[in-house]
């Protein structure tokens, strides 16, 4: 995993498995975003048994087999959906596929375990909202800027114990890498992408409604443009949002494709939490110009200011608490009424948007 390359960014941590060894068999299909491997590397972590992996690309399929030994590479999703052992399926498909592919998932009679973003398109998220009420099944969604980082889970630890007392505001900040050359064409195709604050929004969503302790929340003003990409036309590489949560909080985020090539990380992602009695700083990936390394959890209270390094000592909890609600029919690792109201504001960010115009050029 290199640490200038977010599209393969899949962190490994610690096994703590929270089943028995062949209790939760699942599948992966669809690998056309990296994040497939986190997904993965999180469920196996938890105890989970990766059976099937297809995608129709081979070449796709053999880096998997060679990632994941043991694991059988499947003639076609049929063969997934018909094998009674598997419970769910992960998959990171292309961002506007991900909804249907869902939904087909679901009426086989699996738990869905898909990348951000879940949707492009609000028509999406309704068909699959009517889909999960028809057949009980879970729509999980990987917003891996939180479930995935270490420092962003003791945060939400601190919060839930009064540390900094209640949340009043939430800033969220997302860089990103571009690496061009290295994108599938339909990364540069906004309908099959979904725009910049659908897409990398979605976390920020997440975020700021976990954080905050709601799922009630409204977008304030929201904002996209193309700065430095225009050979790109459909690409948005900047995106800004502000929030209003129903009880008062309120979150402003920006999310780019602008990571300067010096940054050895491929974004330097941070969240400030403002709350009454303090606030908390999370520097995600690393701490720039220390060596400090990534997963700082900075708290400044009435008793002082604290680092806190996270990285190996808070684990990754989302994917055991997944694995036994699936198998229990529970809600403990995200509710699906959370999972949907944070695709449901990254959609309305995105639907408000006002476009603004490229920077002018030094000769003009």
């Amino acid at each position: 995993m290199s640490a200038r390359d977010g599209m393969n960014y899949a962190p490994v941590g610690k096994p703590a498995p929270v089943v028995a060894a062949g209790e939760f068999v699942f599948a992966a299909c669809s690998l056309d975003h990296g994040h497939i491997n986190g997904q993965c590397n999180g469920l196996v972590e938890a105890g989970g048994l990766l059976k099937w992996v297809y995608d129709p690309d081979p070449k796709k399929v053999g880096e998997f087999l060679a990632q994941y030994p043991g694991v059988r590479g499947a003639r076609s999703l049929e063969e997934i959906l018909e094998d009674s052992e598997v419970r769910l399926v992960a998959a990171a498909a292309i961002p506007n596929l991900r909804g249907p592919l869902g939904c087909e998932v679901l009426r086989a009679g699996k738990d869905y375990f898909t990348d951000k973003t879940p949707f492009t398109t609000r028509a999406q998220l309704e068909e699959a909202r009517r889909v999960v009420r028809e057949t009980g099944r879970k729509y999980a969604v990987y917003y891996s800027e939180r479930l995935h980082s270490e420092c962003a889970i003791h945060a939400g630890t601190l919060i839930e114990a009064g540390a900094i007392g209640r949340v009043v505001q939430v800033l969220g900040l997302g860089p990103h890498r571009l690496n061009a050359p290295s994108r599938p064409p339909w990364f540069f195709e906004r309908e099959r992408y979904g725009g910049i604050l659908c897409d990398i929004g979605s976390h920020q969503c997440e975020q700021f409604l976990h954080f905050t302790g709601t799922n009630s929340a409204q977008v304030v003003s929201s904002a996209t443009g193309n700065f430095a990409n225009p050979e790109y036309p459909e690409l948005e590489d900047f995106g800004e949002c502000s929030l209003m949560a129903a009880h008062g909080a309120s979150g402003y985020f920006r999310v780019d494709w602008l990571t300067p090539d010096g940054l050895r990380s491929w974004g330097d992602g941070r969240t400030i939490i403002l709350g009454t009695d303090g606030y908390i700083e999370l520097r995600k990936y690393l701490d720039v110009t220390t060596e400090h390394g990534g997963n700082q959890l900075i708290l400044v209270d009435a008793h002082g200011e604290q680092r806190i390094p996270c990285s190996g000592n808070v684990g990754y909890p989302f994917f055991g608490q997944l694995i036994l609600d699936c198998l229990n029919r529970t809600e403990n690792a995200m509710t699906q009424e959370h999972a949907f109201a944070a695709a449901d504001l990254c959609l309305e960010a995105q639907e408000k948007a006002v476009r603004r115009a490229p920077l002018p050029s030094a000769e003009s």
